[in-house]
This record gives C-alpha cells, sequence and structure tokens, in this order.
C-alpha cells in the first residue's frame, strides 16, 4: 500500500482513493480504520485495541488494512495514525477510570463507528449508554451491529440529530437520558466540523443539565492550526502528515465537512471555565507521546495538531 498522494485531511477522506463517501460519513470509516490497524500489532505494540472495527470496513479498506499490517512501513500518515491511535487509549482509559469511579451514563456525541459500549468491560448492565449521531451514519451504523451481534445491545440507545440544524438536547431526554446521574460525555473527532455557535450549545446544555461529578472529553485543535497562522504541524510529525494535513480549512470544505472551530491558542483553560467546567485537563502530543510511545513504540512520530481535554462539572 502507497502512501495517497492526494493532501486532503486523513481523517475525512478515503486512504486511498481520496473520495468522500455518500451516505456515512467517510470520517468514521477512517478513524475504525485506523482502530483496525492498529489492532493488528502484537498486545506489547499496541497502543489501542478494538476486535470490532475492522468489521465496520469496506472490502476497499480491508484490503488496504491487510498491506499495511504485512509492512507497516506502509502505513499512511504514521504521525496522525499515531495520534489518532492514542486519542483512542486516551479516552478508552479516562472511560474506564469512570466506570470505577461510579459513572451511571455514557453520551457519545457523533459517534461514528465508536465501539465503546461494546468492548469495554463494565458498561453492560451497568451503564446507560446514548449513542448520538447524523442519521445517515447511525443507521448504517445499526445494520453493522445487527451484523456483528445479531441484535441490538439493551444498554445503547441510538439517538439520531444532525447537530448543525438540531437541538440535540431535547432528543437525547427524550431517549431517556437522566439528568441526575453521573455522565461521561464524549466528543471524539467532533468539535472542530461544528460552528463555534453549536460548540457553545452543546456545552451549555451539558453544563446545565447534568449532575455533579460529570464530565465532558473532547479533542480540539487550535484556531490558528486552522487559519495557518502558526502552522499546522510540529517537528513530530513527518513530511507526508505535513502534506496532508496542510490547507486543512481549504481542503475539508471540499469535502463538505471543513473545520469551523478551533480553541484560541492557549485559553483552552479560559474557554472550558467560562462554560462551567472545573479541574481541566490538557493533553498535548507531547503529554500522549510521553505516555504512550516509549520502548518499541519510541521511535514512532505523533502529529501536533491534535490535543485532548477533559473537565468536571462541579
Amino acid at each position: 500500500m502507497e502512501k495517497p498522494e492526494n493532501t486532503e485531511n486523513t481523517e475525512n477522506k478515503n486512504f486511498e482513493t481520496g473520495e468522500k463517501k455518500k451516505g456515512s460519513s467517510i470520517t468514521a470509516e477512517n478513524v475504525a480504520f485506523v482502530r483496525a490497524l492498529e489492532s493488528c500489532k502484537p498486545e506489547g505494540e499496541r497502543i489501542c485495541y478494538d476486535p470490532y472495527a475492522s468489521r465496520f470496513l469496506s472490502q476497499q479498506y480491508l484490503m488496504f488494512m491487510e498491506m499495511a499490517a504485512r509492512d507497516p512501513s506502509r502505513t499512511p500518515f504514521p504521525g496522525v495514525h499515531n495520534s489518532l491511535s492514542a486519542r483512542v487509549r486516551y479516552f478508552d482509559d479516562f472511560v474506564k477510570r469512570s466506570i470505577d469511579e461510579g459513572l451511571e451514563q455514557l453520551v457519545v456525541l457523533g459517534a461514528g463507528y465508536d465501539t465503546r459500549a461494546y468492548r469495554i468491560e463494565g458498561l453492560k448492565g451497568k451503564v446507560k449508554v446514548f449513542e448520538i449521531d447524523h442519521p445517515g451514519t447511525q443507521s448504517v451504523k445499526i445494520e453493522k451491529i445487527k451484523d456483528i451481534f445479531g441484535s441490538l445491545p439493551d444498554h445503547v440507545e441510538y439517538v439520531s440529530v444532525d447537530f448543525e440544524t438540531e437541538d440535540f438536547g431535547p432528543r437525547l431526554l427524550e431517549h431517556g437520558y437522566e439528568r441526575s446521574q453521573k455522565t461521561v460525555f464524549i466528543m471524539e473527532g467532533l468539535i472542530y466540523y461544528l460552528p463555534p455557535k453549536a460548540v457553545d450549545e452543546m456545552l451549555s446544555f451539558i453544563a446545565k443539565n447534568s449532575s455533579i461529578g460529570s464530565a465532558v472529553i473532547f479533542d480540539y485543535v487550535y484556531e490558528s492550526s486552522i487559519d495557518r497562522t502558526n502552522g499546522i504541524c510540529g517537528v513530530q510529525c513527518t513530511a507526508c502528515d505535513q502534506i496532508a494535513i496542510m490547507d486543512a480549512k481549504k481542503d475539508m470544505a471540499q469535502q463538505g465537512e471543513p473545520y469551523k472551530f478551533g480553541v484560541k491558542d492557549g485559553m483552552l483553560e479560559t474557554f472550558i471555565a467560562q462554560r462551567g467546567f472545573s479541574q481541566v485537563c490538557n493533553v498535548t502530543s507531547e503529554n500522549y507521546k510521553k505516555a504512550y510511545f516509549q520502548g518499541i513504540n519510541e521511535s514512532r512520530p505523533v502529529c501536533r495538531l491534535s490535543n485532548f481535554a477533559h473537565a468536571i462539572l462541579e
């Protein structure tokens, strides 16, 4: 598998053809591809593990993954791949800690092909999971889940919402969300595709309709990364990654999934605090590089575009 020659952001465009997939989001399949490819690695080497990810891939992606698994040097955009793998692992670890601390509800906003509800021990039978996503992507996922498990699990509620035109809050409440229960809201690969007003409304709903001790976890980019006033990637990205992410805002607009929101540089803590949250933890590429890419993985590059954060409602 040769590295794609197109320059589009790899999280939103088909890794091989560069074509935008109709119906479900190409982003969902691209991220499932990353999880599936990482899961092929030996247990002591892989950063994250998802036994179901490959079930969401088209035949084209499966062929692509098989070639990359045989020859890791052919992994497309390695820095981006590694950062996405670290994101999955960090969010997984956060959910697992939250279960140990008495989690009662998990809300996955922009769920795509997220599989945490089906693979993280401690959720089934104990935690109600709400998966919220666009009807086009969610309908495809529901059929995939039926194929994998034979039926839809009792502990998962599927909530169809177009975040740009609909208010997700009332729909979530209609599906049985309880304001009084300790909840984690996952916003993975989501907020930079939303307009600022939608991001504010989303965080406002969470702050006003969640119990004390509930949390949000999300990934984000800085405004300067989108506008390219401070470049897109740092020194830890490969040249291939830099090409892939260059002019991200323009490229994603051509895909129909443009970057629309970035946090002002150096203002993450202020941004979250102003929206009702505290105990903000900002996780940079340097942080997750140090946490996950040691030993056999020490030489694997990461991309500095991607940062994670979580905060608590007090």
